[in-house]
Parts: C-alpha cells; sequence; structure tokens
C-alpha cells in the first residue's frame, strides 16, 4: 500500500530500459520522500540514481519505455496515470547536461517558456524571471543565446528555467558538475532557501564535500539497489567507499578520531580542531617530482585572441615542460577552454605566438598539431562520430599513420573499456564516454595531452583511477594540461596551476603557494581545498 504522508512514495520499483531489458537498473527499491525534505541522492556512474529520478516526473515509463514494475505516487496519484506535463507542475527536474535542456533564442526566452505554457500572466512570467534571475545571478546573461554560454552558465541557465515554475520539489542530476566555486555557492545557497521556503530538494552528486552537510537525508544506490537511507552523517559512517563515493576529508577525520558525531565539511571540523588540534593527518597525494631540465613542449607568447571585438583571452605567457602536469584554474567564463582550444590549431590567436614541439603553431596544420596535442573535451558526445569504441579510439591514431593495436589494447586495459569495445560510444555512461575519449586522444601518442573538465560529474572510483594513469604517463614523461573546477583534483596531480580571470593570467606556482595567495583565489572566484584548509598552514 502506499504511503499517503508521503510526497513521493516509491514501492518495489523494478526497471529495465527497452534497449537493454535482460538488465534491470532499479531492482527492488523502495523510498519515501516528504515534500519539504532535502534530500541527497548518490552513488558511483552506473549505479541507478538517474533512473531512479526520472521515475519521479514520469519520464520513465511514458518517455523512456521499457519495463516498470512496483508502485511510484506522486502527491498521491501514481506516475503510470499521469502524464509527464501533469507531474511537472509537482516535480521539476533539471537534467547533467544542460546544453540539451536549452532551445530558445535568449536566455529570457528560456525562463519564460515554460512560464507561458502554464498560462501566467505577462506581469507574473516579467516578476519570476526577475526574481529567479536575481537569485542565481544570471540578471546580465538574459540576453544572451543560450548556446553562447559557457557551459557552467548553461547549468545556471537551466536551473533558473525550472526554479522560476515553482515545482514542489527541483530533482537535480549533478548540478556542481560544470560549476566553479562561485556558482556552486550561489545554487547551494538557492537550494536552500528553496528549502527553508518548505520545498522540497532532490540532487544527485558525486561530490559530498558539496552536498552533505546540505541534505537532511542521504541515500545510497548501487547496481540498481537502495544500500544505504538515513541522515548524512548516519551513512556516512558505514563504508560508503563500497560503493563508489569518496566521503569528506572531514569526515574521514572524524571517522578516525571516533567521533560520535561526524562534521560533514571543513568548518565543522575546524570549530573541533580548535580545541583538540588534529591528532590524524590524511595529506592528499602529490605529483611525481618534475625531472630536472624538462625540456619545454608547449609554450604561449603575448597570445591574445579576439572575438567579436572582445579579448577573450589577453597577453598569456607560459611554458608546458615534459613530463609536467599543468592545472588551468578559474571561474567560469575565464577562458580556460577557449586557452586549450588554441593548442591543436582549433582556435588561432589575434596576436602573439604559440610553439609547439618547437613548431609556430600558426603557421602548422591542424592535422599536424593533431599528432602532437590529444586532446578530450568536456561533453565527449561532440568528438565522437564512430559506431563503435574500438573505431573511435583507433581513428584518430590510423589517420596520422600511428596506429599501435598493442597501444591501443593497453589504453583500453588502462580505462577499463575492454568489455566495451564492440558498444556503440554513444550508448554508454557519461563516465565510459570519458574513458572512451582520453584513450582515443592518447591512441596517437601525442606529446601533449589536454583534458578539459575531466572529472566533471565523475564518480570517486572514476576518479580515482584518471589519477592513477595521469601518474602513470606523467612516469613516462608524458606533458599533461588539465583545465578543471576540481581544485582538489589539480592539488593532488598538477605540479603547477595557472589561474585565469577575465582572460588574463593573475598568478601561477604550486597548488599550495596558489592558495595560499588570498588576493588571487579571491580575484578568481576559487576557493582552497578542504586539505589546504586544514593542513596548509603547517606547510603540509
Amino acid at each position: 500500500m502506499a504511503n499517503l504522508s508521503a510526497f513521493i512514495d516509491a514501492q518495489h520499483l523494478r526497471y529495465a530500459y527497452a534497449k537493454n531489458p535482460a538488465h534491470r537498473a532499479l531492482n527492488n527499491i523502495s523510498l519515501s520522500i516528504c515534500q519539504d525534505e532535502y534530500l541527497l541522492i548518490c552513488g558511483a556512474s552506473g549505479s541507478g540514481k538517474s533512473t531512479l529520478c526520472r521515475t519521479f516526473n514520469g519520464l520513465i515509463p511514458h518517455f523512456y519505455g521499457g519495463k516498470l514494475k512496483g508502485r511510484i505516487h506522486v502527491a498521491g496519484k501514481s506516475t503510470k496515470n499521469q502524464s509527464v506535463a501533469d507531474l511537472s507542475a509537482f516535480v521539476g527536474m533539471v537534467f547533467q547536461n544542460a546544453e540539451a535542456q536549452l532551445f530558445n533564442r535568449t536566455v529570457k526566452q528560456e525562463i519564460a517558456f515554460s512560464l507561458e505554457s502554464m498560462g501566467l500572466v505577462r506581469d507574473d512570467i516579467i516578476r519570476r524571471i526577475s526574481e529567479t534571475t536575481e537569485m542565481m545571478g544570471i540578471a546580465h546573461l538574459l540576453a544572451r543565446h543560450p548556446h553562447q554560454l559557457s557551459t557552467g552558465e548553461q547549468q545556471l541557465v537551466s536551473i533558473a528555467a525550472i526554479l522560476a515554475t515553482r515545482p514542489q520539489i527541483i530533482v537535480l542530476d549533478e548540478p556542481y558538475a560544470n560549476l566553479d566555486h562561485r556558482n556552486i555557492r550561489r545554487v547551494r545557497a538557492a537550494l536552500k532557501k528553496i528549502h527553508r521556503q518548505h520545498l522540497g530538494v532532490a540532487v544527485c552528486e558525486h561530490r559530498l564535500p558539496l552536498t552533505a552537510a546540505d541534505a537532511r537525508q542521504m541515500i545510497v544506490v548501487n547496481n540498481g539497489q537502495l544500500v544505504s537511507n538515513g541522515a548524512p552523517h548516519e551513512v556516512l559512517k558505514t563504508d560508503v567507499e563500497d560503493y563508489g563515493l569518496e566521503p569528506p576529508l572531514s569526515v574521514r577525520i572524524g571517522r578516525r578520531l571516533k567521533l560520535a558525531q561526524l562534521p560533514l565539511d571543513t568548518p565543522a571540523l575546524m570549530a573541533l580542531a580548535l580545541a583538540s588540534g588534529f591528532p590524524v593527518e590524511l595529506k592528499p597525494p602529490a605529483p611525481p617530482p618534475l625531472p630536472a631540465n624538462s625540456p619545454i613542449v608547449a609554450e604561449m607568447e603575448n597570445v591574445t585572441f579576439e572575438l567579436e571585438g572582445k579579448a577573450i583571452l589577453r597577453d598569456i605567457n607560459f611554458a608546458l615542460h615534459r613530463g609536467e602536469c599543468m592545472a588551468v584554474v578559474g571561474a567560469n567564463g575565464a577562458g580556460k577552454t577557449t586557452l586549450l582550444k588554441h593548442l591543436n590549431g582549433l582556435l588561432r590567436p589575434s596576436y602573439g605566438r604559440i610553439r609547439i614541439l618547437g613548431h609556430d603553431a600558426g603557421k602548422t596544420k591542424v592535422s599536424q598539431l593533431a599528432g602532437f596535442v590529444g586532446m578530450a573535451f568536456q561533453n565527449p558526445d561532440h568528438q565522437f562520430f564512430k559506431l563503435r569504441v574500438w573505431d573511435e579510439i583507433s581513428v584518430g591514431a590510423k589517420a596520422l599513420n600511428r596506429f599501435d593495436e598493442s597501444w591501443v589494447l593497453e589504453l583500453a586495459d588502462l580505462f577499463s573499456l575492454k568489455p566495451l569495445l564492440e558498444r556503440s560510444p554513444y550508448r554508454l555512461s557519461g563516465g565510459e564516454k570519458k574513458r572512451v575519449a582520453f584513450a582515443a586522444a592518447l591512441a596517437c601518442r601525442p606529446d601533449i595531452l589536454a583534458l578539459d573538465e575531466p572529472t566533471a560529474g565523475q564518480d570517486f572510483g572514476f576518479r580515482k583511477k584518471l589519477g592513477n594513469v595521469i601518474r602513470y604517463l606523467l612516469e613516462r614523461s608524458q606533458a599533461i594540461l588539465l583545465v578543471t573546477h576540481d581544485l582538489s583534483f589539480a592539488e593532488q596531480h598538477a605540479h603547477r596551476w595557472l589561474v585565469l580571470s577575465q582572460g588574463q593570467i593573475i598568478a601561477e606556482g604550486s597548488p599550495g603557494d596558489i592558495m595560499a595567495n588570498k588576493a588571487a583565489m579571491r580575484q578568481a572566484e576559487l576557493e582552497p581545498t578542504e586539505a589546504f584548509l586544514l593542513y596548509g598552514s603547517k606547510k603540509c
């Protein structure tokens, strides 16, 4: 019998997608969510958490088809008897791929579209657009085309478009994956405000330091099953690492100290530290030492890039050495991805010079640069064009006459892709697609590997595996350039950080030196990692 006191009530849910009927994406899940709950749904990539969320608003079964067994009620009514449009008044959903959710010509039209569909009068529509964009800090984007925004800005617009409809519960799939620290704070504050208004919030997210302290209820999904359910401080007492999750550093220290009430974030732990100090230290790993006198493989000199009369990059100067991992960090829209695209000739500088392995990049064909610089973009779908994973990994190397079957097989093993080689890359999970893109970038043995937001939306297991691959490559003198918002990952694997703000390099140095530079961190709208906050002053 349905739990009529719950706003969303799922009982014994079993589901298989039409494209894979033999595999149960959900396997006997029962769950009750109150209308004013703040729920954290977590689990490894492919665990079934996104599938579970799709049942909340009727996308499963009405859109995805497949076989759904069991019962799910929203506002006391079965979703099987309500359309997706009917359910949208109760449950608003923001998907991980924000770009796929945007289809209007301006941000203003994007937010107004659903409000007009609801039949709101003009004055109410204008008021809601104003309130929502002010809350999300995107009022300055209203006249922009959504597909000309950065990925992070697109994410904010998608959230605003759903928030404006004022659903009774908002469900967000990896909302922080593509956001910088300023916008993460903004979204967290907005979700807390929504929750204080007695509306429900459900967040699917791997990054527990950003979510555990905000949530009141936490569930862990693994292989389509609900394996843990309770208050975050209780769930995190268990070995969630077994399910592909990385607890916050504060939780790991709290466990070592055997604290009855685990501190869920750094401020809570630091309050304890003032009284008791830190008898336990969990310092992050560091990259292997940079070889002495390592040669330069890429350098930019006085590079400026202008688009429609606006400077996107201004006077960029840096050098990347063989065997070095360098991270480019900064806020959304700082110019990080634009910088990356100059390395392989996808963009050409308006002024200045770029040299790749001694070649003037401005005078070198893109096809030749592709042999020097292997690049994996933030959205792998943008670079796939083959129907088999094996072909996708191999195609670039074959085009450049650098195909080595044994190396491709080694890459498939490194990235755990061997069981997927005959699959279509388009039908893989987000994490699997990322791994295919990385293997394809490395298949032609480039001198430089450039990765754009490699950990965005990825679980602990993926981040750990990628870190191991980076270390493996660095030990073999590979040069690596990371563009990332994930400062914890960059702290562990990058020798050096370049900090971008409004298209300019404002700081350059080791992760510790950069995070100790409060002025640069503030200007770039970055926040130090948990590890630095806890141990940075001790020079750990």
